[in-house]
Order: C-alpha cells, then structure tokens, then sequence
C-alpha cells in the first residue's frame, strides 16, 4: 500500500506556514510547485522570486523563503514554539558538509517534503546550532537496514551513498525531540564523515558549560554538582565521537539528454500508467488528476515525472533508491515505468477482489433479505409457524404416543414453557433444545414383543454356537419363566472364562433369540463416572451416560445390553465406574436410575444385562454380589474340531470366495492344527489358521495351479508353516527329581514341571561326626510370594512325613535342596503347587500323564479346590 500522499499548492497562501505542520502529520508527504508568476508560492513573504534559476535539480524555480517565528497549539494540549527558519534568497548551489540524517522506509526525492522527527540528542543539538547560524540544510539518506531504528550511524557503510539535500522549512522544538518540515532540491551523494564539526560542538559545549559554573559561582550556588558530572561529561564524549553526525557530499549531476521520441514514448506512457492508477485507486484520484492537467506540463520534464512515478507506488525501498540514484534520464523513466506497472497491476487486484467481496456480501445480503420475506409470506398465509412453535410441537408430537410418567412430564412442561421465553440466538436456548430432545426421543413404555417359543430359541442358538450348554440352558431357563408369568423381567448376567469361547458373540445370538435389541459397550480402561451415569447439564457438550444413549438408540425399554470387559474397568480421579454400576446393575434400584444429565428417574428393570469377564478376581466384590456367575469354560479338541467344521471353515470359505470344489480341508489336518498350532481355550487363533490356509488355498486357485486344492496333514506346513509345539510333553519318561502340575490362568489351563536336585552334601562337625548342619531350600524360576510360601510348606511336610515313615532318615533335615520351576513366569494367577512339590520330595513318582491341582495344609490333608 502507498503510505503517503501528494499535494499541490498552487497559491500558497491558501495555506499558511503555521497550517503545513498539522497537515503534514496526517499526510506523510507534500509536493510544492514554485514558480514566478503572479500566483506564486510564498512563506508569508512575496519579495523573494527575482531570479529563474536556482538550486534545484530540474531548473524552474526559486525554493521558498522561511516563514517568520509561529506558535500553535500542539495536538497534546501544550503550546509549543514552531520556528519558521529565516527565508534564503536562492538555496545555494554547493553545499559540501551538511548534517546526516538517516530514515527508513522510503527516500525522498527531489521537490517533495517530508516531515521527520528526530530523537537523537546529539543530531538535535547540531540542527539546532545549524539553525541558529541560518544553515537549515541536511543530506537525507536511506538506510540499508529496514530494521534499524538508530536515526544517528557510526558506519557509512549504514546508509546508500546517494541521497538529497534537503532544507529545513518549519522546526518545532519539543524538548527531547525535533519535528522537521523538509523540502528536498537535488541530488547528493556521500562522499566522507566529518568529525572536526562535532570536536568544535564539543568545545563550544565546555565554554558554555565553564560560563554556566561561573554564573552559579557568582550567585553563591554549589558547583560539586557540575563537577561530578565532569566524568560523565567526558565518557559522553568519547561516545559522540564515534556517531557520524556531518558528511561531506557532492552533488549528482544526471546526464545530459535530448528529448528524443524514445524519451515521448516513456513519458506519455508514464502519464498513462498513471492516470490509470489514479482511475483505479480513489485516494490519488482528487489530488493526482489536479496536478496533472493544472500549471506545468509534466510532459516537459522527464526528471521531474520519473521522480514523481516512483514516489507514488509502494514499491520496496531497494527499487525506489534504484530509481533516485539512476543518472541516466531514459534509463530513469524506464525504471519508473516498470514501479508503477506494478503498481497498477496492485490495483487491479485490489479492486477485483473489492468487487469479488462486494458482490458475495450483496448475494447474501439479498438472500437473506429474500429468506426473511419467505417466511413473513409463509406466517401469514398459515403455511408455516415461528421457529419456537416448531420446536415445540415437534417435542409434544414425540411423546403423544408414549406413556411418559407423570414426574417426566411435569418436568417437560417446565423446560417446553421456559423454551418460549428464551431468545433463540442464545446458549441456553441450544441447551435447553438439546436437553428435550433426549427427554423426548426416550422410549417411554415402548417395548419389543419378545419370543417365548422354547424351539426357536435353541434352533437359533444352535446356529451360531456349538457347546456352551450351561448358557444357552440359562437362557431357555429365562424363556421359560417369562412364557409362565406372562411377563419378561431384566435380568444380570455375567460370562466368564479364557478369550476367543465366545462371551461376547453368544451375547448377540441370545438377543436374537429373544427377539430383543442389541447394544454393546466396553468398561475396559473406563475411568469416567459420567460415561456410566452421565454429565451434569451446565456443562459445555454434556450428554446421557451409555444406557441412556442404548435406549435412545434401540427405541424399547427392553433391550440386551452387553457390558464388555467387566474385569478389566479402571478407576482414576473423575471417580470409580466399578461403583457407578452397582446402581445400574441393581435390581433393586435399576427401575429408578438417575442419570446425571436426565435427572429425572428411568426404569431399566426390563433391561436385560450380560457382563462378559476373563477372571472374576478383579471383578469387585459388591458388584459381583449382583450378578449370576455363568462359567463359559474352554474347548476340548473334539469341540474345537466340530466348531471348525461347522462354523469357522464356512465363513473362512465365504470371506475368501471359495466354494466347496475349490477346497478341501481334511479332518486330520484340522486336527493337526488343533493339537500343534492352537493349543489355547478358544478357537480365535484357530480362525485365524483356517483363515490363513483359506487364502493361501484362493492364491492357488487364482493362479490356476490346480482346479480344487486339497489340504492334508502332509502338505499342512505348506499352508501355515511350522508347527508351533512339536510334543505334547517335556518329557516322555519322567525323571527322578521331576513332576507335573496343572496351572489355570485368564488364558485357560496348561501344564508345567518342578525340578528339584541336591544343590551340595551335607557338611560335618569334626569333633562331634554325628552332628550335620541344617540344611535348606533354594528357589528359582521368578517365584512369587505365594510360589515362596507353597515350597516351604511342602518342604515341612515332606519332613514330617519322612520322620513318622523312617525316624533315623534325615536325608531332608541335612541336604540342602534346590527346587526349580522353569515355565512360572508365564502364569498369571493363584498356581498352587504344594502336592506337587511335596510328592516330588517324598519322593513318590507318578505316572507321566498324572497331575494334581490341590492345596495341602501342614498336617498332610488334601483340600479340594473347585473352580466351578
């Protein structure tokens, strides 16, 4: 954007000397044209145009005299002294030691003025002493470095070489700072700084200094004050010193040139461009179109239309000093030109996006104006009603058919009056409409009918489940109370067992059966007591808990909700959800649930509730008081076998695009799979094999190695690779020192061996052979506490067996033992390993195919445990 803007004052007495100052602080930059004529420009003064040639670059005309002494009022309310500098006749032609001063942004060229505000003290004491000696002349340079503020340099090197020299019209001393009005004539360049000029400042400074002290002297005033600034004195000295303050220059005189048709061509196009800008840009419109067709033809010098080009575009400063220090006059224009082109395709942009954003604010404007129209027309011909009518016979329309409770629609009375008072752009509006649309999209007294025929439910149970007789006979159970009370009740569930049996899809398939609704969320990781029970409505996107969701999405009162992962929920600061669901869970409470959003009562007794766990350990004890503990156990190899064929081998074949004469897989190498790829509880890693074999088999088919690919034990590696347990046993003849234990975990069960040696023979008291020391256990294989206890127990068992068998045997009591348990770290959860452990010490050496899982006592009885 151009920063300034441009005047022409073709009778300067219509605007007097104590107006340029004000006006200049709103207009950057002021152009003046003086000539001898009747009209010509003064300073107050009318008797100073006596000769046609003076110092400035293009030759026309005389600089202004200096206006007499003014004051004003300054724009803070204080008076302050404007000096108008006494006027000069002619501004002298040569002027070789002039005060720098450096500006930022853009140079000034030749015929303009500018106003500067200097604050540097040094440069204000020098145009003040050139002032006083009626020498109001500087050189005007522009910094290299937009950035530096320093209006004094201690480099040269700081600004261009090319400048103008300028004269001083208008000075207003504030105290700490000078306001200038200056009005450049020609071109300068810098040729060396001068520093003999601020020696001679200094010493006229100390003698001023000296009379001052004499004066305070004869008064009887104390000078130790002025001698304590001696110091002072001189280090600002030595910092003076360094600051360039007077340079000396030259003027730059441009070429000689003729006009010649090349330099019409540039000057009318130069007046082109910038009629066209003026056209475009309405801020140079009034004052450049004047200046244009009034007084001088500009066409009649090319130097002075060059520099009036550059200085009206806002090109970078480095283009703009190329133009000032350019010598050649074509060369000039040419690079004139080339600023204001772009100065013009600038504002071309600018007012194609003006009109761009003109005429989207139209458009919208008008459709906006349109839409209100509408919908007067529309209210008044009965076709449509206010927005709040709507929404409130939207809600009403909801619940006409639903038996809402009497408390509930107390409560939708209130909020649906309150709705009516509210403005509908404000906040509560929105959360007051968000809050009944919850209360009304609820599934008041709505329910699905639901099956109570015995046959079909197991027809569909069956279809999707091979096994797990003791869920599906306790969902017939519940059929079966339902079809002899004529009513369902909700009730709470809880499956548990190692993963991939089929908690979780047994869940839908009982949905199905009954003709219910499904919904699932997982409490895994669930920290949150709002995600349970809700957020309070005051706060910024608050909503229902999960059950409230479940009902608003299944439309019924009555629908399965599986709440997955029941043991592994969290507890963290925002509160415990593991006691958040106690209340739900509850048969007793659930027909009253109060969520926090809601806060009205919900009944969720004809919720039926199924909670899926691996383990119950963790499951809290109060929340599992609640529940019906169903055990979902793993498969044997016959089940898993069955499941495969009946189940996971179809739907591998239908995700793969295969048909049954593309594939074969026999049973012998699903059993292989099952006894040496897939030894876990559950048939997930099972599915996948199957899934495995399924798409190497389509991989086949497409590459049309074979029409129907046949899968046996023999080429199995083929398909799934390396068999994962290559025996079923460690050992196939047991070992002296070793037995077998069983061991159950969330994964289901499995198998381990504890090995037990003599670590070192006993040792002997030589005076007394027959005394032996103690002996002692040592144990490994990242045994816990409870591993720790076991072995010790085992160990004092095993002795006191061994003393009533053979009381002269005290093999036990000497030896130190080493007992060792290889594969423990791999068990998760309460290993009990004491039979094992004491029939190792006994020692007594079972069969291979033996194991035991029950806890001893310290008096040699087995305590039978049953996980079931």
């Amino acid at each position: 954007m151009i920063r300034y803007s441009l005047l022409k004052v073709a009778n300067f007495r219509q605007v007097r000397p104590r107006n340029i100052l004000p006006f200049l602080q709103k207009n950057e930059l002021l152009y003046v044209k003086r000539q001898c004529s009747p009209s010509a420009v003064y300073f107050q003064s009318r008797n100073y145009c006596k000769k046609k040639d003076g110092g400035s670059e293009d030759g026309d005309g005389k600089p202004p005299p200096h206006p007499p002494l003014s004051s004003y009022d300054n724009e803070d309310g204080k008076d302050h002294t404007q000096t108008t500098l006494p006027a000069s006749v002619v501004v002298p032609e040569v002027w070789p030691q002039v005060p720098l001063i450096a500006i930022n942004r853009n140079p000034v060229f030749p015929r303009f003025i500018k106003l500067i505000e200097i604050t540097h003290p040094d440069l204000i004491e020098l145009i003040r002493r050139k002032v006083r000696l009626n020498q109001p002349y500087a050189g005007i340079f522009l910094k290299k470095n937009e950035e530096n503020e320093k209006q004094a340099i201690t480099n040269i090197d700081e600004v261009y070489k090319v400048g103008t020299f300028a004269q001083i019209h208008e000075m207003q001393d504030l105290g700490d700072r000078l306001r200038l009005v200056v009005m450049s004539h020609r071109r300068i360049r810098l040729l060396a700084p001068i520093f003999e000029e601020i020696e001679q400042t200094e010493n006229v400074t100390e003698s001023r200094r000296k009379r001052t002290a004499r004066k305070l002297k004869e008064l009887g005033l104390n000078t130790d004050k002025a001698k304590q600034e001696e110091p002072d004195q001189e280090s600002r000295t030595s910092t003076k010193s360094q600051t360039i303050l007077m340079v000396e220059v030259e003027n730059v005189q441009h070429e000689k040139f003729k006009t010649t048709e090349e330099i019409k061509a540039l000057t009318q196009e130069v007046i082109k461009t910038i009629k066209d800008i003026i056209s475009l840009n309405p801020l140079y419109r009034d004052t450049l179109q004047q200046m244009l067709h009034q007084g001088q033809r500009v066409v009649d010098n090319p130097v002075y239309l060059s520099d009036l080009g550059a200085a009206l575009t806002g090109a970078e400063p480095a283009e703009l000093q190329a133009v000032l220090e350019e010598v050649d006059v074509p060369k000039r224009l040419m690079l004139s030109l080339a600023l204001l082109k772009k100065e013009l395709e600038l504002s071309r942009l600018q007012q194609k996006i003006g009109r761009e954003v003109e005429e989207k604010v139209k458009q919208q404007h008008r459709k906006y104006i349109l839409h209100e129209q509408l919908k007067v027309i529309k209210k008044e011909l009965g076709l449509e009603k206010d927005d709040k009518d709507a929404i409130e016979e939207k809600f009403r329309e909801r619940i006409k058919d639903k038996n809402v409770p009497k408390n509930v629609m107390e409560v939708l009375n209130e909020e649906l009056n309150k709705l009516g008072f509210l403005e509908s752009h404000s906040s509560e509006f929105n959360v007051t409409r968000n809050y009944l649309d919850w209360l009304t999209s609820l599934p008041w007294g709505l329910t699905s009918s639901e099956n109570l025929d015995l046959c079909q439910a197991v027809k569909i149970l069956d279809e999707d489940h091979y096994g797990m007789d003791d869920v599906k006979k306790r969902v017939l159970e519940f059929i079966a109370v339902s079809q002899l009370k004529g009513s369902t009740q909700g009730k709470i569930l809880c499956f548990y067992g190692p993963p991939g049996v089929g908690k979780t899809s047994i869940a839908k398939s009982i949905a199905r059966a009954l003709n219910r609704e499904y919904f699932r969320f997982s409490v895994g990781g669930m920290t949150d007591v709002a995600e349970i029970k809700g957020h309070r409505r005051t706060y910024v996107g608050a909503m229902p808990g999960k059950v409230i969701q479940c009902l608003k999405k299944t439309k019924t009162e009555n629908p399965l909700i599986l709440i997955d992962e029941v043991d592994k929920i969290g507890k963290g600061f925002q509160g415990d959800p593991a006691s958040a669901l106690l209340e739900m869970l509850d048969p007793e409470q659930n027909a009253n649930f109060l969520d926090h959003y809601l806060d009205v009562p919900v009944d969720l007794s004809k919720v039926l509730f199924i909670c899926t766990a691996n383990v119950t350990d963790t499951i809290p004890e109060p929340l599992r008081d609640r529940m019906e503990m169903i055990d979902v156990s793993g498969y044997i190899a016959e089940e898993k076998l069955a499941i495969a064929k009946q189940y996971l081998l179809p739907q591998a074949m239908r995700e793969s695009g295969l048909s049954k004469e593309q594939i074969n897989l026999e049973d012998d190498a699903l059993n292989q799979i099952i006894k040496f790829y897939c030894r876990e509880s559950g048939v997930r890693n099972l599915q996948k094999h199957i899934e495995k074999v399924a798409r190497k088999v389509a991989f086949k088919v497409v590459k049309k190695e074979s029409e129907k690919i046949v899968v046996t034990k023999d080429n199995l590696e083929e398909f799934v690779g390396k068999p994962m347990f290559s025996h079923a046993r460690m050992y196939e003849i047991m070992p002296v020192g070793v037995v077998m234990g069983l061991a159950w975990t969330a994964m289901g069960g499995s198998t381990f061996y504890i090995e037990t040696a003599l670590s070192k023979l006993p040792t002997f008291d030589k005076d007394k052979p027959e005394h032996k020391s103690d002996g002692s256990l040592e144990l490994t294989g990242h045994l816990g506490d409870v591993m720790k206890e076991s072995a010790r127990i085992a160990l004092t068992v095993a002795k006191n067996y061994l003393l009533q068998v053979d009381p002269t045997n005290r093999f036990l009591l000497t030896n130190h033992i080493h007992l060792h348990i290889p594969e423990v770290s791999s068990f998760k959860h309460q290993l009990s390993y004491h039979v094992y452990i004491v029939l190792q010490l006994k020692p007594v050496y079972p069969d291979p195919d033996f194991g035991l899982l029950d806890y001893p006592v310290l008096f040699v009885k087995i305590i039978f445990i049953n996980f079931s």
